[in-house]
């Protein structure tokens, strides 16, 4: 098994519910409650009218795409990932957020079209959110991944980790 080497966030204050929503499958974004617009990525103040009255709501997880580029040079852990899509998505809720797109042919970009809805998969979860980036597994593998069970969490999140990098790599999870 490959090792991970793509850079993992470290979770602050300020971004901490997005993370916990994330483990549990959820898009969690910040909204200010003065002017009611959501904005990404987490903050203190409102990019809009610098309000510091920030709640947190869950997402629909649904979207349109903005804009998206083919990746052909990238450094690091990305750069076994080459070609791969980048997009910006305009989120139902009202702005836009940037991941990478999984599920499209990179060698086939006229197959991806600007404003084509884009989900949260219904029937997948969480495990894993780098930069943005949503991952996924179904929720058998997770359930077993996370299951409470003797063992310790370093051994818990290798798993997690082991699984991540075999569906981004495409193959089967099994």
């Amino acid at each position: 098994m490959a090792e991970y080497k793509k850079p993992i966030p470290q979770p602050d204050p300020h971004s901490q519910p997005f993370w916990d929503g994330a483990k549990e499958g959820k898009l969690m974004l910040p909204r200010c409650t003065t002017c009611n617009r959501v904005h990404w990525y987490p903050r203190l103040i409102c990019p809009f009218c610098h309000s510091r009255d920030i709640e947190w709501i869950q997402g629909s997880g649904e979207g349109r795409i903005h804009t998206f580029a083919v990746q052909h040079r990238a450094f690091g852990g990305w750069a076994d990932e080459v070609p791969f899509v980048t997009a910006y998505i305009d989120l139902n809720e009202g702005d836009r957020m940037l991941t990478v797109l999984r599920g499209v042919d990179p060698n086939k970009p006229e197959s991806i079209k600007i404003g084509a809805p884009v989900s949260w998969p219904k029937a997948m979860r969480v495990l894993e959110v780098c930069g943005g980036e949503v991952l996924t597994v179904t929720e058998a593998e997770i359930a077993e991944a996370l299951a409470i069970r003797p063992g310790t969490v370093k051994s818990r999140l290798s798993r997690g980790r082991e699984l991540l990098a075999r569906s981004m790599r495409g193959g089967e999870t099994q």
